[in-house]
C-alpha cells in the first residue's frame, strides 16, 4: 500500500522564466512605440525645436498619462533585469536582498521623480 503526503510540485527552479522573457519584450515594444510617437511629433512640429515645442508635446493631459505608463513599464522592464543579474551572480542571501530592496527603492524614486517632473509642466 503507498501512501502519498503533501503535494506533488516540482522543487526545481520558480518556473517564471518565459513570464519574465515575455514581460521584458512587452515592456520594450511599448517603450520602443512609445519612442516613435515622441519621434514623430518632433519631427512634424514646426519650427525650431525649443523647451515650448519640447514642453507642448508633452502638454497633454493623455501624453503625460501615456508617458508616465512607459515610466511604469521602464521600472518594471529595469527590475526583471536587475532582479536577474541579482539572483544569477550574487550568491550570499543578505547582499542579494539588500540589493533587490535598494533597486526597489530607486526604482519607485524614479517613478515619483517622474510624477513631478510631469505634472509640473
Amino acid at each position: 500500500m503507498s501512501v502519498n503526503y503533501g503535494s506533488k510540485r516540482v522543487v526545481t527552479g520558480a518556473h517564471y522564466g518565459v513570464r519574465d522573457w515575455l514581460a521584458q519584450r512587452v515592456t520594450a515594444a511599448l517603450m520602443a512605440l512609445f519612442t516613435l510617437i515622441v519621434l514623430a511629433q518632433v519631427i512634424f512640429s514646426s519650427g525650431p525645436i525649443g523647451y515650448e515645442t519640447w514642453a507642448g508635446i508633452f502638454a497633454a493631459q493623455w501624453m503625460k498619462a501615456l508617458t508616465f505608463a512607459i515610466f511604469v513599464a521602464l521600472a518594471y522592464h529595469v527590475w526583471i533585469g536587475m532582479r536577474d543579474i541579482w539572483m544569477d551572480y550574487v550568491k550570499p542571501a543578505g547582499i542579494r536582498l539588500a540589493l533587490h530592496v535598494f533597486t526597489i527603492v530607486w526604482l519607485v524614486a524614479c517613478l515619483g521623480w517622474a510624477v513631478q517632473v510631469l505634472w509640473r509642466l
